[in-house]
């Protein structure tokens, strides 16, 4: 088929088809993502099972949209009140006990949250090995970003503009700020930070990446599946021995790292491996 003749397909014919997508918050950025993907959806470019809007507030913002809206809002469309760690504690620790089921689900993050997936890893890593040290530490070196701040939890937040942009940016190839080509990546830039680490001597794996990646009308996503995949790396690294893995949660432009500690096994531990 030729590109003229894949133009002309009827856009339904290419939408791009999800299980669950989790809205990270419902306040002003939550709101505008799922406005965003209603018209995405109505535009035939997406499509889902069933959209969540998690948010502690039951009256959030888009919670308030769904009353005013009545009947007129789809079935499919929900507002789980709830913390975003307990939420993700219950929903990623199903996920990984049926991959099949949540392999088409996807996660919309919120600019403002706090480093969440990086959290569920810990977490699970703590439950694998509870006779074990497992902690969020410092990264030994910034990264080589033009912006970047160290939270006092160990996460390391990093971005190469260092100029506001705006939500709606889909990290094109030319920079809509600087009109030159983007030449940086931050999954590129997690890569080579563990590289040179390892040629320094310091026992760094990974990277963890869990990569927003614009799907449509300005809302980025990444998979379930990449933070199960994460978790199976960390499982797979910290088998049997201490280990240090790089866990990023970024689109191109920004992000924010931080480094999973995890000490030795103690003699004759048992653990489970799920």
């Amino acid at each position: 088929m030729s590109v003229a003749d894949h133009a002309a397909l009827p856009l339904v014919e290419r939408a791009q088809r999800f299980g669950k997508i989790i809205v990270v918050g419902g306040g002003c950025y939550g709101s505008y993502y799922v406005r965003q993907l209603m018209r995405a959806r109505s535009a035939g470019a997406i499509d889902w099972r069933e959209l969540l809007v998690v948010d502690r507030d039951e009256h959030c913002a888009v919670a308030s949209s769904i009353r005013a809206r009545g009947d007129g809002q789809p079935p499919d469309i929900h507002v789980v009140a709830a913390d975003w760690r307990e939420f993700f504690e219950r929903y990623l620790g199903k996920a990984a006990c049926d991959r099949d089921a949540s392999r088409a689900d996807a996660i919309v993050p919120s600019p403002l949250m706090p480093h969440l997936m990086f959290d569920w890893l810990m977490g699970r890593a703590r439950a694998r090995w509870p006779d074990r040290d497992v902690a969020a530490e410092p990264l030994l070196h910034a990264p080589d970003t033009p912006w970047r701040r160290a939270a006092p939890d160990g996460t390391h937040y990093v971005s190469f503009a260092e100029w506001i942009c705006p939500i709606n940016c889909i990290e094109p190839r030319l920079c809509p700020h600087t009109r030159d080509l983007r030449t940086w990546s931050l999954p590129r830039t997690a890569h080579e930070y563990v590289e040179q680490a390892r040629s320094r001597g310091e026992p760094l794996a990974g990277p963890v990446i869990l990569h927003c990646v614009h799907r449509a009308y300005g809302v980025g996503m990444f998979g379930t599946s990449e933070v199960l995949e994460g978790d199976d790396l960390v499982r797979v690294t910290a088998e049997g021995a201490a280990a240090e893995i790089l866990v990023g949660t970024m689109s191109h432009c920004h992000g924010a790292f931080a480094r999973l500690v995890i000490g030795q096994p103690a003699r004759g531990s048992t653990h489970w491996t799920h």
